[in-house]
């Protein structure tokens, strides 16, 4: 039986495949929180936006961590596992900036927003609201960087 002597199809990298999806997939999360849910947090009245956002951000919160690290990790894995492209590395170390950006930039934020009971808020605690939204966009900003150097590396 004659065998099929086509094109050879390149192997798939799965590392990179997988810091772009992640990475994707943080970017989207990102995206939605500055696009859909902060605008509608804003539209609520001060006690009840920050009502929604303490839950919220501790959900977002385990989510997009795991996100960052996982795909972070992906991306260094396939650096060093499948091809040594510093794009990926570059990936990598963008999306793992967002622990660094969160820690020292967002979190200051976050606790005294955490601190304010929802019976206290008021004008400092929709300011706070308005601040994180702006802070957190940065991070949309990083999940995008991040997944156009997984996909430029993916492509070329």
């Amino acid at each position: 039986m004659p065998r099929f002597r086509g094109p050879k199809i390149q192997e798939i990298a799965v590392l990179s495949l997988l810091a772009l999806v992640i990475a994707a997939v943080f970017t989207g999360a990102a995206h939605y929180i500055v696009f859909a849910e902060q605008p509608a947090r804003l539209q609520l009245a001060d006690g009840p936006a920050l009502q929604q956002w303490k839950p919220s951000y501790s959900r977002g919160f385990v989510m997009q961590a795991t996100l960052a690290v996982v795909g972070g990790a992906c991306g260094i894995a396939a650096f060093f596992l499948e091809q040594r492209d510093g794009r990926l590395l570059a990936g990598a170390f963008i999306l793992l900036g967002n622990w660094p950006y969160t820690v020292l930039v967002i979190l200051p934020v976050n606790r005294k927003l955490q601190a304010i009971e929802v019976a206290q808020a008021g004008g400092e605690s929709r300011s706070l609201l308005i601040r994180w939204g702006r802070l957190h966009a940065v991070r949309d900003l990083l999940g995008i960087l991040a997944t156009i150097a997984f996909l430029w590396a993916a492509v070329d």
